[in-house]
C-alpha cells in the first residue's frame, strides 16, 4: 500500500500508474475476473472498514496517506476512516 500511494502521486501519463488502475485487455479465461492491483488495495481498505474512500485522492496528501497505511498494515481493527478525510 505504501508503494501504491507513491504511484498514485505520479500522474496518469506514467506507465506504472496505468498498470495500477488499468484493466487487462484481451479475452479472459472462464472463471472469476482477473484481479487488478487496485482491486487488492480496495479489498485491504474494505477489510478495515474504509472501503468507500477515494484512496487515490487521499494519497496526494503524504501525511494522511502514511497514517492510513500504518493503520491498515498494523490492522488496528477499528480504524476511524473519517480522520483521513477533510
Amino acid at each position: 500500500m505504501r508503494w501504491a500511494g507513491h504511484v498514485a502521486r505520479m500522474g496518469e501519463e506514467r506507465g506504472v500508474y496505468r498498470v495500477l488502475v488499468g484493466k487487462p485487455v484481451g479475452k479472459r479465461p472462464l472463471g472469476r475476473p482477473r484481479r487488478r492491483w487496485v482491486d487488492n488495495i480496495r479489498m485491504d481498505l474494505r477489510e478495515v472498514g474504509c472501503g468507500y474512500m477515494d484512496w487515490v485522492g487521499l494519497a496526494q496528501d503524504r501525511d494522511r496517506w502514511q497514517t492510513l497505511v500504518s493503520a491498515v498494515m498494523n490492522l488496528l481493527g477499528s480504524v476511524k476512516c473519517g480522520e483521513f478525510l477533510d
